[in-house]
């Protein structure tokens, strides 16, 4: 490839990623959002996440959000889990389960668990009809038309998309909390963001 068409494709797949962010704004189901959103802030225990290759980059960063605004939140590896990581689970906590296709394997079996425990399952895939969507309290479907690689095979734009429908909720879970710069400076004091709320809050 030439420099020129290098840069084409880098340009092209920004913004058709962009272009799978703003039909996902417009096609997102709002009682589900609400329901996600209502579950998060009232959460009384923690919110664990998992989900397996680039879902679980997805719920890594997620969790790193939640904990941002004071939502205790991990991620839990699908494969521990199953070797008594689901210990951390407890009846007040919310598992999150992220699968494109819902119906990942590796998932599945934690789904009992958290029926067992009482714990509130949500899951996030792009197919209601799976087992995920249908085993969940509050399922979140998010859809892209497709993945902007030639073959529509590398979970890039979807994955953006899970993240930035949970971005979405954080930010809103801030106003919804009455979340201040001071509260994040006690958790964030280092690196350039927490000079500049010490700077903010001198």
């Amino acid at each position: 490839m030439t420099d020129q068409e290098i840069l084409s494709e880098v340009r092209r797949t920004i913004r058709e990623e962009a272009e799978s962010l703003k039909k996902l704004a417009d096609r997102v189901d709002e009682a589900s959002v609400l329901k996600a959103a209502d579950a998060l802030q009232n959460c009384k225990g923690k919110v664990i996440l998992t989900g397996c290759g680039t879902s679980g980059m997805a719920a890594k960063k997620i969790a790193h959000t939640l904990s941002c605004i004071e939502i205790p939140a991990l991620y839990m590896s699908p494969a521990d889990a199953v070797h008594g990581d689901l210990g951390v689970l407890q009846k007040e906590d919310i598992l999150v389960l992220i699968s494109k296709g819902g119906n990942t394997s590796e998932l599945l079996p934690l789904i009992p668990a958290c029926k067992t425990k009482q714990a509130l399952l949500i899951g996030v895939s792009e197919n209601p009809e799976s087992e995920i969507a249908r085993s969940a309290d509050i399922y979140l479907e998010v859809l892209v038309d497709r993945e902007p690689d030639r073959f529509n095979m590398l979970a890039t734009a979807s994955t953006l998309a899970v993240m930035s429908l949970f971005d979405g909720i954080c930010i809103a879970l801030t106003q919804m909390t009455g979340y201040t710069r001071e509260q994040f400076a006690v958790i964030h004091p280092h690196g350039a963001v927490g000079e500049r709320l010490l700077k903010h809050l001198d």
